[in-house]
């Protein structure tokens, strides 16, 4: 038998084209198998952002509720040299004041990120394809 002809099932090796079925198959069930593993990670992984998420929300939302109860400390203090109203009046301005300042800032955020597109990346795209046409008709 010749080197050029194909192998006959008879002589102890298999013909080509059913190794290459095999491998293809070998490949799939792995392929798969690593798409479950990967989805089975995920799905916990997945679990502990929420639980984490969850937790972190919670803790937002008792630090809110304890920034109302130093809020009302702050009131009770003040409310011992000057009258309810006055102390409560006093708080709220500072709050506002601050409310104020953190509201300017964030809208000077805003307007340095607009408009939201990313332009550096279309000027260099723009850029790239000019010289694609440029050396193509070169």
């Amino acid at each position: 038998m010749s080197d050029t002809q194909p192998h006959q099932a008879g002589s102890g090796q298999e013909p080509v084209s059913e190794l290459v079925q095999r491998a293809s198959q070998q490949l799939t069930e792995l392929v798969r198998g690593e798409l479950r593993l990967a989805q089975a990670e995920m799905k916990q992984k997945g679990k502990r952002y929420g639980k984490g998420g969850g937790l972190f929300g919670g803790a937002g939302v008792v630090g809110f509720l304890m920034l109302q109860a130093l809020v009302a400390t702050v009131i009770a203090a003040l409310a011992v040299p000057l009258p309810v109203w006055a102390a409560a009046l006093i708080v709220t301005a500072v709050l506002g004041v601050i409310a104020a300042m953190l509201a300017i800032s964030g809208r000077k955020q805003v307007d340095q990120a607009a408009p939201p597109t990313p332009e550096q990346t279309i000027e260099n795209v723009k850029a790239d394809v000019a010289e694609i046409k440029e050396s193509a008709h070169r």
